[in-house]
């Protein structure tokens, strides 16, 4: 990475030698007539996060960042000019049937031993890096009831049991007027079952249901797990009710209790950081993106891998275009094709629904620097680090092995934090360059912002500036590590994260592509 820089000066960074555009850093952009160190002079404004020509492009020709084509200019391109999302002809995707399969394995990182968290040990062998009371729904109808059940719970029982950090109330649309056996229909329903066992919630949850829905709750909580324990009480029907809401409220506050009780038994105890399963995502992503907060990301990443923790990273939407950078480096020919197999089915989604992937790059992608698509991935990839990529996850099904694991998600924030949760995540990193309040109930979402501007406009909201390394006072190494350390404390409970701290969350959304009855 090439840092263009002197104090108050016009500054760009340039990530690689071949790159013909570079990322202007300066607050505020540059104006016209801006000159650079090494003698670039603007012939317009650019803003910051935007890209500045620094050669002549000529018609026709491939623009470049990351080293990879991320455009073709539709007309000429002067040196100094910005580059700008409509002077650029979209690459075509990379056909899935010529790409490299684990030709070029990256080499297995020395083991990182001796680093722990303090965790909550699960009866299925998970761990959990908070104690949180879980109860889930079978079916929509029951949400308005278990949500008046839960705010009841948080305020009469919750400070009776201090050693448990919370009770959620795992809603959804799910459960009926659903064709249940339909193509596709076990993505939702292994999802919800998932989610109920994530490792925050002791590894089971309690249930809630109606009683007539399509979806039972055998279905949701235990069909075919043996790990989880029948003995205790887990389930409340609705349609049992004799004498109406006040006894289902009084019911599911019963049931709570008893599993309250249960849950503030447990202690923290030291276990090592291998426990540990990082959800990596980016939302509100800027051109800052791959140049600071991913890059850091990837290289916490390859510190947990080193430490042989799970990490996972995301959405198909923002791999697609960059997946042949991707198959290369999967462990063998096997996790290759299961890699290509989930982005055919996002090909194939897509063409089911008549949409193209130009759909995203988001309005506020492109008023951040980015482009397309093309340049999105790129940037977004970056998360993964440089470690093989050991697994694939499909989407809603539970990761059962350790490493560097691609878990298939849309790029939607809320769809791909639901489905992270469902594979076992038990902690969560965002990167964001525009902004965004996100959050999740269920585990810890460390917030870690591209730019330095947005670290200080939003200072209750942001755990971590890695907008230092876009100012050269910071390395990705450095950023890496305080990452890697932030995430054992957060895990630990030593440190509790901006949205954690607010109790922001979003809601759980379940990728449902089966149809309606």
């Amino acid at each position: 990475m090439q840092l263009i820089q002197h104090q108050d000066s016009p500054r760009y960074i340039r990530l690689n030698a071949a790159d013909n555009v570079a990322v202007v850093v300066n607050d505020g952009g540059v104006p016209t007539g801006a000159r650079f160190d090494d003698g670039l002079v603007t012939v317009e404004m650019v803003p910051q996060s935007h890209k500045v020509a620094l050669v002549d492009i000529p018609e026709g020709e491939p623009v470049r960042r990351y080293g990879q084509i991320i455009g073709y200019a539709l007309a000429p391109i002067p040196r100094g000019s910005w580059v700008k999302e409509t002077q650029l002809r979209m690459p075509s995707a990379p056909p899935l049937d010529s790409l490299p399969r684990a030709n070029a394995v990256p080499d297995r990182l020395e083991p990182l031993e001796g680093y722990t968290f303090e965790g909550y040990r699960n009866a299925d062998g998970t761990v959990g890096t908070r104690n949180i009371l879980g109860i889930t729904t079978t079916v929509q109808c029951v949400t308005g009831v278990l949500e008046h059940a839960v705010s009841r719970i948080r305020k009469e029982l919750l400070p009776k049991y201090p050693n448990v950090d919370d009770v959620v109330a795992l809603t959804h649309s799910y459960g009926c007027g659903v064709a249940i056996n339909a193509r596709d229909a076990y993505i939702p329903i292994r999802t919800v079952r998932n989610l109920a066992r994530n490792p925050n919630l002791g590894g089971e949850a309690l249930v809630v249901s109606l009683g007539c829905e399509k979806l039972q709750a055998e279905q949701v909580m235990h069909e075919g797990d043996p790990s989880v324990d029948l003995s205790d009480p887990w389930l409340y029907r609705l349609q049992e009710s004799n004498t109406g809401f006040g006894e289902m409220i009084e019911q599911i506050m019963a049931l709570a209790e008893t599993r309250l009780k249960k849950l503030d038994q447990r202690r923290r105890e030291t276990v090592p950081a291998s426990e540990l399963i990082l959800g990596m995502q980016c939302g509100g992503s800027d051109a800052f993106s791959g140049i600071t907060a991913n890059p850091a990301l990837g290289f916490a990443s390859d510190l947990l891998v080193r430490a042989g923790a799970t990490v996972m990273f995301s959405e198909n939407t923002e791999v697609r275009d960059a997946v042949y950078m991707l198959t290369a480096r999967a462990e063998n020919t096997e996790v290759a094709d299961a890699l290509i197999a989930e982005m055919d089915w996002y090909d194939q989604y897509l063409e089911r629904g008549a949409a193209d992937r130009s759909a995203n790059t988001t309005p506020g992608n492109k008023k951040g620097g980015l482009s397309n698509i093309v340049e999105k991935s790129l940037g977004s990839i970056v998360k993964s680090g440089s470690s093989a990529i050991n697994g694939v996850v499909g989407p809603g099904e539970r990761v059962e092995s350790r490493g560097l694991i691609f878990c298939a998600t849309p790029a939607s924030d809320f769809v791909c934090g639901t489905l992270q949760l469902a594979a076992g995540m038990n902690l969560h990193v965002f990167t964001t360059g525009r902004g965004t309040p996100y959050g999740l109930a269920m585990a810890p979402v460390v917030k870690v912002a591209t730019r330095t501007e947005l670290a200080e406009r939003w200072p209750d909201l942001i755990d971590i500036d890695a907008g230092r390394i876009a100012t050269g006072r910071a390395s990705i190494e450095d950023l890496g590590w305080e990452l890697f350390h932030y995430y054992l404390d957060v895990a630990s409970g030593r440190k509790q994260t901006w949205a954690e701290q607010h109790k922001l969350h979003n809601d759980i959304v379940l990728f449902n592509p089966a149809p309606i009855t």
